[in-house]
């Protein structure tokens, strides 16, 4: 029987350190906008990413803060500032591009922690074992719909918090015709 995958678009975004936060905005805590999935919550907070002559406005806070700040962005936004794209998972931000980051009553300068977040299959404990997935494996996933294709690896990250949805970037949704909601197939 397929099982049917919820998918996500992530657009561009920030996830900042509780002292980062305080330094671009003045105060402890984010206001928030909306929930979303994955336990987080988009903040009415945003940013602009400054890189050499270029810059992204608008960027959104994403909290729970972190023990890193870390900017994901897609692969048009790298090419557009100029930052060479680094493909990485969520955390993983050794040897990665830095970039000013602008808020309301702030600025920092980041020495690294830009990525363009490889894709990714959001999993529970409990899903993953129904499913037969382990945390850090490689899937490949049928996106359906009019521009239907399949995506290959996949990296699932399962935590007892997650719930089951794949995450892709604005590109990636772009490429099968999904702009912030769809579904797909487990293949694996």
């Amino acid at each position: 029987m397929e099982k049917i995958i919820p998918i996500e678009i992530s657009a561009r975004h920030l996830h900042l350190t509780q002292k980062d936060f305080e330094k671009l905005f003045g105060r402890r805590i984010p206001t928030p906008l909306r929930k979303l999935s994955q336990n987080q919550i988009a903040a009415k907070e945003t940013v602009e990413l400054i890189y050499k002559d270029k810059s992204l406005k608008n960027v959104r806070v994403v909290y729970p803060f972190r023990q890193k700040t870390q900017v994901e962005i897609s692969l048009t936004d790298a090419i557009y500032l100029g930052i060479k794209p680094v493909f990485r998972t969520s955390g993983d931000l050794e040897n990665t591009p830095g970039i000013e980051i602008v808020g309301s009553k702030g600025k920092i300068k980041l020495k690294s922690g830009v990525i363009v977040p490889l894709r990714h299959l959001h999993a529970s404990d409990k899903e993953a074992k129904k499913l037969r997935l382990k945390n850090k494996e490689k899937v490949r996933i049928k996106i359906l719909g009019k521009r239907g294709l399949i995506f290959e690896n996949v990296i699932v990250r399962v935590k007892r918090s997650f719930n089951l949805t794949l995450h892709l970037d604005t590109d990636e949704g772009n490429a099968c015709g999904i702009s912030k909601k769809g579904k797909g197939i487990l293949l694996n």
